[in-house]
């Protein structure tokens, strides 16, 4: 019996579908007889043999993609990581990264592994299997690093350049004025990395740690035993005001905190909640 022969068009429709190389496509094609489902199945056990190879590798490249809700009540934020910048960059791998996020708003799943067992783009294979599926395209090792959502009266978003971070903030109001305040917040989230809204949102331990940091500095200062908490108090301050969000100094005017740019919109605003990922 000959060799089956494949037509440059069904190897075109299956480097279509998988995105794998055109020989890739013409050999999974010829091992699986012309069979179309069956050399996706070929592909696919590719990249799971690629992807245990590469498991031990580190993913720190990658893509991080925000994205809101059009009613601007939900938004979430994801990373897809890879091993080389020169992936992270393909416009492919990005696109690849946008329909994840894409799918995370519509269905707004739970965490990283509810989100992976949902179907990628109908083609009844879940997100899992697709990031399975690209690994033996690209031959490197991606994984679904990070997924954080957020529900608000209002979301924004804001992906720093490159794809290198990306941020989604909740206010506690919605109108279309607050969108430009939004963004300008969630762009102070990705600069400034503050830790929590304002002080209610930093755990007990962390404080009782920098007031006990706060003693021992003055301590070594030579400060009498009398006004160590005092001291230690004052630095707790000043660690509030650099590491909660609210409380920082505004990037784009250092004259006011965000929570006074905020008030200059509506009297009332504030943010409810961040979420912030970044690569590395």
């Amino acid at each position: 019996m000959g060799a089956v022969k494949i037509s440059a068009t069904e190897v075109k429709k299956l480097r279509d579908q998988t995105g794998a190389g055109m020989m890739d496509c013409k050999k999974a094609l010829i091992e699986a007889d012309g069979d179309f489902e069956k050399a996706i199945e070929v592909l696919r056990k590719k990249g799971q043999k690629v992807s245990l190879k590469r498991a031990e590798r580190e993913a720190k490249e990658g893509v991080v993609y925000a994205i809101v809700s059009h009613d601007k009540k939900k938004g979430v934020v994801i990373k897809l990581s890879c091993e080389t910048d020169f992936v992270a960059k393909n416009e492919s791998f990005i696109a690849f990264a946008k329909n994840i996020a894409g799918i995370a708003i519509m269905r707004f799943p739970d965490d990283v592994d509810a989100l992976l067992e949902i179907p990628y783009n109908g083609n009844g294979i879940s997100i899992k299997e697709k990031i399975v599926e690209q690994v033996g395209v690209i031959g490197e090792k991606i994984e679904l690093a990070a997924y954080e959502k957020l529900e608000a009266p209002q979301v924004s978003s804001y992906i720093h350049m490159g794809y290198k971070a990306g941020v989604i903030v909740g206010l506690n109001k919605n109108h279309d004025q607050f969108d430009r305040v939004g963004k300008d917040v969630a762009m102070q989230v990705a600069a400034m990395k503050p830790i929590a809204v304002d002080k209610n949102g930093i755990d007990e331990h962390m404080v009782e740690k920098e007031i006990e940091i706060g003693k021992e500095q003055a301590r070594r200062e030579g400060k009498p035993e009398a006004i160590l908490e005092k001291i230690a108090r004052g630095k707790l301050n000043k660690f509030f005001q650099e590491n909660t969000l609210l409380n920082q100094d505004f990037v784009k005017d250092s004259k006011k905190t965000v929570d006074e740019y905020l008030k200059e919109s509506d009297p009332d605003l504030t943010v409810l909640d961040f979420r912030h990922v970044q690569l590395g």
